[in-house]
């Protein structure tokens, strides 16, 4: 009877067991070191999903170098890596020495353990505010250099780092056909449209502000070609600027309104937490992803 007690006990004891928590994507993703063998393709969206086939951009190239390489974060889709290539060689054009380029995408992307949110389909890359001295830095340099804010601390205007290059480099990258958008500190869309030429102002509208980007641009490309499964951004540029250049009232809002806020959070009840990219599991990413990170 004894015995029979306790086999019952056992039982409801396994029943009343918690399940273990199902392992979070950043996790998974985060360790891998290399890419899948599989062709070029993004899958799902910028902040929701991973890429297939990634290529790594050379760590050091006649007009790039790519920083912080411990982080293991300057991989991309082949149109991603062509297009810092020619952006990179553009530079020098410019009169830089070329770019220094700040994290890209995880080898087969998916969310990251820290920092960005996006960054998961191999589509997005920082490039660094710090016009490049010299392209010859050893792997210690890089991860102890930092680049420059161009914005003033009360983020209205931007600081004696900004160039005419910075505006020349920014209007190139974000005229190119294959990007969707570029996401800067408010402070440099105002600027730029002040001094933009009337006649040449339809790429302005792919400059798009947003907190948290004054040492740095965020480059965004389209969905390219062989990647039926990436989903693209809307609203479209187009639509947030109404068909403009979005130097308007919409613009201002991030030095007034949004800065009022930040001092002075309005108040009001406050809902559940949603969910974050750390919190995605597998089952949150596209069916595809599972391949993805299965890949040998």
């Amino acid at each position: 009877m004894i015995g029979r007690a306790f086999g019952i006990l056992a039982i409801l004891g396994t029943l009343a067991a918690p399940a273990a928590a199902e392992p979070r994507a950043n996790q998974l993703f985060g360790a891998k070191r290399s890419a899948s063998a599989h062709q070029p393709a993004a899958i799902g969206t910028y902040a929701k999903g991973c890429g297939a086939g990634l290529v790594q951009l050379p760590e050091s190239g006649p007009t790039w170098q790519a920083m912080r390489l411990s982080r293991n974060r300057n991989w991309g889709h082949p149109a991603l890596v062509q297009y810092l290539v020619d952006l990179s060689a553009h530079a020098r054009k410019l009169g830089w020495a070329g770019l220094y380029v700040g994290d890209m995408s995880q080898p087969r992307g998916g969310p990251m353990t820290s920092g960005h949110s996006s960054h998961q389909i191999g589509l997005d890359a920082d490039i660094w505010m710090l016009p490049p001295a010299r392209l010859d830095l050893s792997r210690g340099a890089r991860e102890k250099i930092s680049s420059v804010s161009v914005r003033t601390a009360d983020q209205k205007r931007v600081n004696g780092n900004w160039t005419a290059t910075h505006h020349r480099l920014l209007a190139a990258a974000a005229s190119d056909s294959r990007v969707d958008r570029i996401f800067v500190a408010a402070a440099v869309k105002i600027e730029m449209c002040k001094s933009a030429r009337p006649s040449d102002r339809k790429w302005l509208q792919k400059i798009r502000p947003i907190y948290g980007h004054d040492s740095h641009f965020h480059v965004r490309l389209k969905c390219p070609k062989g990647s039926p499964g990436c989903q693209t951004q809307t609203p479209t540029v187009a639509e947030l600027s109404k068909g403009g250049d979005g130097c308007d009232e919409t613009l201002t809002w991030w030095v007034t309104t949004y800065l009022d806020e930040l001092k002075n959070p309005p108040k009001g009840p406050k809902g559940p937490r949603k969910k974050g990219a750390r919190d995605y599991t597998m089952a949150d990413l596209p069916r595809q992803c599972a391949a993805v990170l299965a890949s040998d």
